[in-house]
């Protein structure tokens, strides 16, 4: 049997990258799939395809996940298609570097609003719809809280709040059954790290040359993690974060 077969996985931002990824691969491994996306229906909806011509079940649920009313449509939706939750994996995140000096309150709020407030409002969603069963909640942070490099005071801001809030709220649920684990990727190459220069530029012959294992991270490195803390292979896991970095600390 398949190691998440008869579960309902809920993927934030899984239209590219990571969390395309991601819900591929939980989906191959039996679970039901929702591939939650704020505006790429056409990228969503190709995540779908390819789900469902493998054989899996997904379904492809619009959600802007800073928005309650949005949060609330995307359950309903899940609980339509597939009934309960078993599996939230927070990863919807938006990302500016820059100097100190082009740090504005609407870029603030911008990052804070998705990686901060819409990873509670999910989460919050979700823990009303894992019921007695318990869950399993997994958020993708990042390596910038270790590295912590210049230029991203507000991203590596909002990194820190993911780590803090996995470990608050490990605590918090799991006398529910609710296992909260993070996932600390690298740099990894993806549609967003071509559009905003990371591949190719100085930053990135830099990443790779300080990286143990010599090579930029791929999607497809990271969802294999989320996998292993979605099933019950990680049933004695919470609060936990994963440097899934290549060795960078």
């Amino acid at each position: 049997m398949k190691k998440l077969t008869n579960k309902v996985a809920v993927v934030t931002g899984a239209s590219k990258g990571i969390g395309a990824e991601i819900a591929k691969n939980l989906a191959a491994e039996g679970a039901s799939v929702i591939v939650n996306y704020a505006s790429a229906k056409e990228g969503a909806e190709k995540v779908v395809a390819e789900i469902v011509s493998k054989g899996g079940k997904a379904l492809a649920v619009q959600g802007d996940v800073a928005k309650q009313a949005d949060v609330d449509h995307i359950f309903a939706e899940t609980k339509k298609a597939f009934g309960g939750v078993d599996v939230l994996v927070n990863n919807a995140g938006v990302y500016q570097f820059g100097a100190i000096e082009d740090v504005t309150v609407d870029e603030f709020n911008r990052q804070f609003n998705t990686n901060v407030l819409g990873l509670l409002l999910v989460t919050k969603g979700a823990v009303k719809s894992f019921g007695e069963k318990g869950g399993s909640i997994i958020n993708i942070s990042s390596t910038v809280t270790r590295i912590t490099p210049p230029g991203s005071s507000i991203y590596t801001a909002t990194k820190g709040a993911v780590d803090s809030i996995t470990q608050v709220l490990s605590k918090e649920l799991g006398s529910r059954k609710i296992r909260v684990n993070a996932i600390n990727p690298g740099i990894v190459e993806t549609e967003g790290t071509h559009t905003a220069g990371f591949i190719g530029s100085e930053f990135h012959t830099n990443a790779v040359n300080s990286t143990p294992l010599g090579r930029t991270g791929q999607p497809n490195d990271i969802a294999p993690i989320a996998v292993f803390l979605a099933s019950d292979d990680s049933r004695w896991l919470t609060g936990e974060t994963i440097i899934a970095s290549g060795g960078v600390r």
